[in-house]
């Protein structure tokens, strides 16, 4: 863990790391047009959110002595193609709203949408070649792997809102792919970018992997335990939706007799009634499973940090554990 003198100056590097990258993303599609298409990309762009994937490669490459501006093009690709995700999650949700605003479909119209997304993957292509002193095969053999990872995961995840048999291992192995491939893709591209030689990119790879599943599940876990005002959104949410989460399949896994016929329901009945969400987190409580769920966010946590030590000892890579811890925190 870092000190508290390392953790100030950690956190106003990660605040302007983020800063820059808030002031750089509207103008990749400024000036654009039609702006029946262009608006839209910029209404997600300027939405803002906590700009994780991109800081992380920037701390990496900065970790390897490469300068923000070299590696700024690679941190913008990562987080287009992350919104781009989410443009087209929230329409195959068919969730209205992201981040206090309008989603782009509930905005403008699913076509809009879709083009948005299609256009804002082209994007972070075009802006992954504008790294400089970089071979951009190197880049795109990262990038290329991590599209059909990320695109299976999101394939898997809606496979499983109708398959009533999926397991906890099933469901780690497809954040391993929805989350994990483009944190993954993260500390490889930084890595790359910084010229570190191969086996170090491919731990690096490896500790984003665990990243994104420390991740998720702590994302599992604020649903049910965050203050409603700081979650900013129901708490209980997925068990009202019948989400298949680490929380709610490790209940189905652990419950027995009668309890796991009242689990049941999150399968059965596609969800279970907003009022029975406190028994739920009560009986969840009881079987252990929010202490199974924190102690699999620290392991994960753990193992990352394993891997990272074999950056060079810099500032950028203290505030980079700095950061994963802070991620694990979220909540706490």
């Amino acid at each position: 863990m870092a000190s508290s003198t390392q953790s100030v100056s950690s956190d106003e590097r990660v605040a302007a790391l983020r800063a820059r990258i808030d002031e750089a993303l509207p103008a990749v599609v400024d000036g654009r047009s039609p702006a029946s298409l262009y608006d839209a990309v910029e209404h997600v762009l300027r939405a803002g959110g906590k700009r994780v994937r991109p800081v992380l490669l920037l701390l990496v490459a900065q970790s390897y002595g490469t300068s923000v501006d070299r590696a700024l093009p690679a941190a913008l690709a990562v987080e287009v193609f992350h919104n781009f995700t989410l443009v087209h999650d929230d329409l195959m949700d068919e969730d209205d709203e992201r981040r206090g605003g309008a989603t782009v479909h509930a905005k403008w119209n699913p076509g809009t949408a879709i083009l948005a997304g299609d256009l804002m993957m082209g994007l972070s292509y075009d802006l992954l070649g504008q790294v400089e002193g970089t071979d951009a095969e190197a880049l795109y053999a990262v990038y290329h792997p991590m599209v059909e990872r990320l695109c299976a995961g999101q394939a898997l995840d809606a496979s499983f809102e109708t398959d009533d048999a999926v397991t906890v291992e099933a469901y780690l192995d497809m954040i391993d792919r929805k989350t994990g491939a483009l944190l993954s893709a993260a500390f490889e591209l930084g890595s790359v970018i910084g010229g570190a030689p191969s086996p170090e990119r491919d731990r690096l790879g490896t500790a984003g992997r665990l990243v994104g599943r420390a991740f998720q599940i702590q994302d599992d876990l604020l649903d049910l335990t965050a203050d409603d005002e700081a979650w900013g959104r129901g708490v209980g949410g997925d068990l009202v939706q019948g989400k298949k989460t680490f929380l709610t399949l490790r209940a189905l896994e652990r419950a027995e007799g009668a309890e796991h016929d009242w689990f049941a329901r999150l399968v059965t009945d596609g969800g279970l009634p907003r009022d029975d969400v406190p028994e739920a987190r009560e009986r969840m409580a009881d079987l252990g499973i929010f202490e199974e769920a924190r102690e699999a966010v620290h392991t994960y946590t753990e193992k990352a940090h394993d891997h990272l030590h074999l950056l060079p000892e810099t500032a950028a890579a203290e505030t980079l554990h700095w950061l994963l811890d802070r991620l694990q925190a979220r909540g706490h």
